[in-house]
């Protein structure tokens, strides 16, 4: 329970399915001492309480697990770590991956209990053609969260319930305030929940001290100004650079090692196949030949086809059919095969 609405509706949703249920929430830190808007974010001492009051309003236990160790070490550590190399990390996906289905699910089945659920918006179905589980979609794209649980394995998706994945948002707010919880009309959390006011490049500069400032250049070579250090800027920002010129610029490439920023047009912001690493199919078994799919680069954007080939343990090429649009670095590419998830890696690398 994060304290918001999707996860307190589903303990109610639950109960109402027969299930015994109890709510538990993972203590990351402490967003009021990192100066942390409280509406805006999860994980504060004020979602804490409201997931205890939202607990108590149901009737069930609460548990406080204590994560925050852990969250610093593969959360934001990998969040600053993959921001100095010059990629765009995606926290909630590493979050999910080595905490939400790894410590909080362990937590669970040692405590006896045979299953988690999470107020994601998403589908779990059991495949008896193959025996397999499946993850899927939520019916709502402008909802689905299905982009950020691709490395889920066989195992945790087996004890893992998403009650509220095939409903509307605003029958969510609908049951919670039929049921008198107090977080019925509270706002969905917003930007990633450890930074400060959205700005990731404070963060990392408090965690890693100062960046030093370069040149941002064209991909002719031809300097147009220059950059306040690389962790200000994201592959595919358009906005903000700070640059004046003849039609719309995009960041194409940050160069750590030689600290340059490379801008281009819109016909050069476009790649035409990437290289995925530590990938996961949730179906347990890597590929072995050529994947006609369609594939997603960043978090509810519209999914494109491509071909997937495997090229190593864990590591794939992944081909558009068409030239695709601001591939990072850092950020995850997700496969689809209709509404089912079939897995997804890191990108790093990427062709244009």
């Amino acid at each position: 329970m994060s304290g918001g609405v999707d996860s307190s509706a589903a303990v109610k949703l639950l109960l109402d399915m027969g299930y015994d249920v109890s709510g538990a929430t993972m203590r990351l830190f402490n967003n009021e001492d990192a100066g942390l808007e409280r509406e805006r974010t999860c994980c504060s001492l004020k979602d804490v309480e409201d997931a205890r009051y939202a607990a108590f309003r149901l009737g069930v236990d609460f548990y406080v697990f204590n994560f925050s160790d852990e969250f610093r070490e593969k959360v934001i550590g990998n969040f600053v770590d993959t921001y100095l190399a010059g990629g765009t990390p995606n926290p909630c996906i590493q979050c999910n991956k080595h905490l939400k289905f790894s410590g909080f699910l362990n937590r669970a089945l040692t405590l006896g209990y045979d299953y988690i659920a999470t107020g994601h918006y998403a589908l779990r179905e059991f495949d008896e053609q193959s025996g397999k589980w499946l993850l899927k979609r939520s019916p709502f794209r402008g909802k689905d969260q299905s982009y950020v649980l691709y490395c889920i394995t066989q195992e945790q998706l087996s004890r893992t319930l998403f009650p509220v994945g095939g409903l509307e948002k605003s029958e969510i707010r609908k049951i919670a305030a039929e049921t008198g919880l107090a977080n019925a009309e509270k706002p969905d959390s917003q930007d990633i929940c450890f930074i400060p006011d959205g700005d990731h490049g404070k963060f990392i500069e408090r965690a890693a001290g100062s960046q030093q400032a370069g040149d941002i250049l064209l991909t002719d070579g031809r300097k147009v100004g220059r950059h306040k250090g690389l962790i200000h800027y994201t592959v595919g920002q358009r906005r903000g650079v700070g640059v004046s010129y003849s039609e719309p610029l995009f960041v194409l490439e940050k160069n750590v090692e030689e600290n340059r920023l490379i801008l281009g047009t819109s016909s050069e912001n476009r790649c035409t196949s990437l290289t995925a690493r530590q990938v996961n199919f949730i179906s347990g078994e890597f590929l072995q030949k050529d994947l006609e799919c369609t594939a997603q680069t960043r978090y509810h954007q519209k999914e494109v086809p491509c071909v997937v080939s495997p090229i190593g343990e864990d590591s794939v090429k992944v081909t558009f059919l068409q030239p695709h649009a601001a591939v990072s670095k850092g950020q995850s590419v997700v496969f689809y095969n209709g509404e089912v998830v079939l897995g997804g890696g890191i990108i790093v690398d990427s062709e244009r």
